[in-house]
């Protein structure tokens, strides 16, 4: 069997080989890696996160994996007088989905339980790790997080100072937390794991219940497709932003020639979507969801874009495929760097804070309700055009269907080695996430002229990033092409895509 995959972080990619070796397909390699990347990549995803993903079967059935936390139940005893909902803290924390999300997609056609990938992911946490350059950048840009939360301070700065890049990062907490997983996944949401995080949480303030998680579920529903031109994209539905991405990409590409896109219509496109995201996303189990108004970008009045928290390092990507006909795009998140500053010393989990997306306006589709879902920036895809598949993932916040709307409509052309586009530079919209005070285009070096021409003339504010930019996303792709299957990932990340041949005990890695 050959396998692709591609994650953000050489650990999370040499566990999947591991997952291989041991006869995994791609589904437990995806997996692998994801579970790896909450103890390597802790200001980016932990087991205190949220998930979102996409699984193709052989049959070629596109599943969504919607692992988003819900607000507890009593959440309204507390909203009263606010003006937003808290950026940090108890309250920011909406239930975590990312264990039940796993769970899903290992049992959709994993050929192993995740006990092993557990195991795996607690040797390294108790073992420990040098500190890669992004979670050193994350730690140094969150000291005051570090410094005032008892368990992060515990486990960032174990000697009173934080970890630099190169150090050795030790979690045995977190390694006793996996390895009770492993014996029993349900731990998380009706055990001691759950209780030790009801605690934490209500010592912070929050009104969290042990009620709260033994309730949540992770949804498994059909992927929203859509056809754009000669390709079908596949994409999470909401609370997913995926149909905004279908709705910028069909923007752009209308009446453009096949694979082209003009990059000032995306810029056009691009701002349509942020004001119909802000407009009509969140969750339709708990409001009424316009799921057309996303699609077309329909919104007459812009809405004023939704100030959202700076995400820096919010999300990690894994993406796999192999030659069976499994495929997998797993993006799970603990939103803002290091979520919401808390790190149950119990458990070793880092929560995110997933929760501070909510709006505190009742008349909101995003608005703060019990058992309600936040608008997600989570966005996996799954592009087919004529004997073509692209499998993505990505980091970046808010911006990843701006971001995914640069690099896939070329990621299907089987001429342009997915290296070349992963290194092409990259613009994104934004504004408080990306530092802005108001609605902004914030471009890499090398971005054509007329991308930043259009932003202009559409009233925004250009802003540079001075060199390759976390903002500007991390991406993993993969692909199968006319029989051949590839794999990039970014190289503004850690990462590595590699195409596993383990029936000839061959490899190819691509940085």
């Amino acid at each position: 069997m050959t396998i692709a995959l591609a994650a953000p972080h050489p650990e999370a990619v040499a566990a999947g080989k591991r997952a291989v070796a041991g006869g995994g397909n791609a589904l437990d390699a995806a997996l692998a890696a994801a579970v790896m990347l909450t103890v390597v990549y802790p200001h980016q995803c932990a087991l205190g996160g949220d998930l979102i993903a996409l699984v193709r079967t052989p049959g070629g059935e596109t599943t969504a994996v919607i692992a988003a936390g819900t607000a507890p139940a009593a959440i309204s005893d507390v909203v009263s007088g606010w003006t937003e909902v808290p950026r940090q803290g108890a309250h920011a924390v909406t239930v975590p989905g990312i264990v039940a999300g796993w769970r899903e997609i290992a049992a959709i056609g994993g050929r192993h339980d995740l006990s092993s990938a557990f195991t795996d992911a607690a040797n390294v946490a108790d073992g420990g790790f040098p500190v890669s350059a992004g979670l050193a950048r994350a730690i140094a840009s969150r000291a005051d997080a570090v410094e005032e939360d008892p368990g992060m301070r515990g486990v960032f700065a174990p000697a009173g100072i934080p970890l630099t890049q190169g150090e050795t990062l030790r979690q045995p907490a977190l390694a006793v937390t996996l390895r009770s997983l492993a014996d029993d996944v349900d731990d998380f949401y009706r055990g001691g794991i759950a209780r030790s995080l009801v605690d934490t949480l209500r010592a912070g303030g929050g009104t969290h219940t042990v009620e709260d998680f033994s309730a949540y579920a992770a949804e498994v529903v059909p992927a929203l497709t859509r056809p754009i031109g000669e390709q079908t994209w596949h994409v999470a539905p909401p609370p997913s932003v995926g149909p905004v991405l279908i709705g910028v990409v069909t923007a752009a590409t209308a009446g453009a020639a096949a694979g082209s896109v003009s990059g000032a219509i995306l810029v056009d496109a691009a701002i349509r979507g942020v004001h119909a995201r802000a407009a009509a996303l969140g969750d339709p189990r708990s409001s009424d969801i316009d799921l057309d108004l996303l699609l077309d970008l329909g919104v007459r009045t812009p809405a004023p874009a939704f100030a959202e928290p700076r995400p820096l390092g919010d999300t990690a990507a894994v993406t796999a495929l192999d030659d069976e006909g499994w495929s997998v795009t797993i993006v799970q998140s603990v939103y803002q760097t290091f979520g919401a500053g808390l790190l149950d010393p119990g458990t070793g989990i880092m929560l995110h804070n997933r929760g501070s997306a909510f709006s505190v306006d009742p008349a909101s589709p995003a608005a703060v309700r019990p058992g309600a879902r936040p608008p997600h920036t989570l966005c996996p895809a799954i592009v087919d055009a004529p004997g073509v598949t692209v499998v993505a993932g990505c980091q970046g916040g808010r911006a990843q269907a701006w971001i995914l709307s640069q690099i896939l409509p070329e990621a299907v052309d089987a001429e342009q080695a997915l290296s070349t586009i992963l290194d092409r530079p990259r613009w994104v919209v934004g504004d408080r996430d990306l530092g802005q005070p108001e609605l902004s285009l914030v471009a890499e070096p090398g971005v054509a002229p007329d991308v930043l021409d259009r932003a202009r003339e559409n009233g925004l504010p250009v802003v540079r990033f001075p060199a390759r930019a976390d903002e500007a996303g991390h991406v993993q792709l993969v692909r199968r092409a006319r029989g051949e299957i590839t794999s990039g990932s970014d190289p503004r990340a850690d990462g590595v895509g590699i195409v596993m041949h383990p029936d000839s005990a061959t490899e190819q890695s691509i940085a």
